[in-house]
């Protein structure tokens, strides 16, 4: 299984988690809620969703609105095929979810698990943040060092194109340092057990169980799957 073809059917189980879907939903939540996604086709889409049915991952139903089957019978066409969870995808799944090995804080894949955070327990959600971080600064240092080797021999306009991308990593290096430092908060207040119930209602809508998102106001969050980030 090739990488891109690994992440795709990841996100297709995620998305199926939250609901059955048709194709056409899914490739439209794919590629409005995982920018990773903005490129591809149904040709890409629809192997993929063959491979997880065969997998036991998925199972196909026939579309059950009924505008779906009048509109079939009229056409001759089938109704839409709706894909559902089965419980053993779903398990596959939460095996995938918990995995935080290097693949999971490259810049697609990294994409794609961000967007199913709020389904990721707090320890793997740190596992991949500082992974990413780690990544990211080591990246930050290779274009660092290239820099102050080549500066003298680059036009102004490719130096100006060398230093928006070490901007871009930046930025993103001090976006991770705030979910982290967010997310470190969340577990210390979870520890401390010497809160009063309130006081803990209102942790929770700050910091909670399933999103430790900073929730001061001014930050722009980078886009993981930024082209001048690679």
């Amino acid at each position: 299984m090739s990488r891109r073809s690994g992440i795709l059917e990841f996100a297709v189980l995620g998305l199926l988690r939250e609901a059955p879907m048709h194709g056409y939903e899914l490739r439209k939540r794919l590629n409005t809620s995982l920018g990773i996604f903005r490129a591809f086709s149904y040709g890409t889409l629809y192997p993929c969703l063959k491979t997880l049915v065969a997998n036991g991952w998925l199972i196909e139903e026939p579309g059950s609105a009924p505008e779906d089957a009048l509109a079939a019978s009229l056409s001759g066409r089938r109704a839409k095929i709706v894909y559902r969870l089965t419980a053993e995808g779903k398990e596959h799944f939460e095996e995938l979810l918990s995995h935080t090995g290097p693949d999971s804080w490259e810049d697609e894949h990294f994409a794609a698990r961000f967007a199913f955070f709020g389904q990721t327990e707090r320890e793997v959600r740190m596992r991949v943040l500082e992974g990413r971080r780690s990544r990211l600064e080591e990246r930050l240092e290779k274009m660092r060092a290239s820099l102050a080797r080549t500066r003298e021999r680059l036009d102004d306009y490719t130096l100006e194109l060398q230093r928006h991308g070490m901007e871009s990593v930046e930025r993103e290096v001090r976006w991770l340092n705030e979910l982290i430092e967010s997310e470190r908060a969340g577990r210390d207040q979870r520890r401390s057990g010497s809160d009063a119930p309130a006081d803990r209602a209102e942790q929770h809508k700050t910091s909670g169980e399933t999103g430790g998102l900073p929730r001061h106001g001014g930050s722009t969050r980078p886009d993981p799957s930024d082209d001048t980030t690679k």
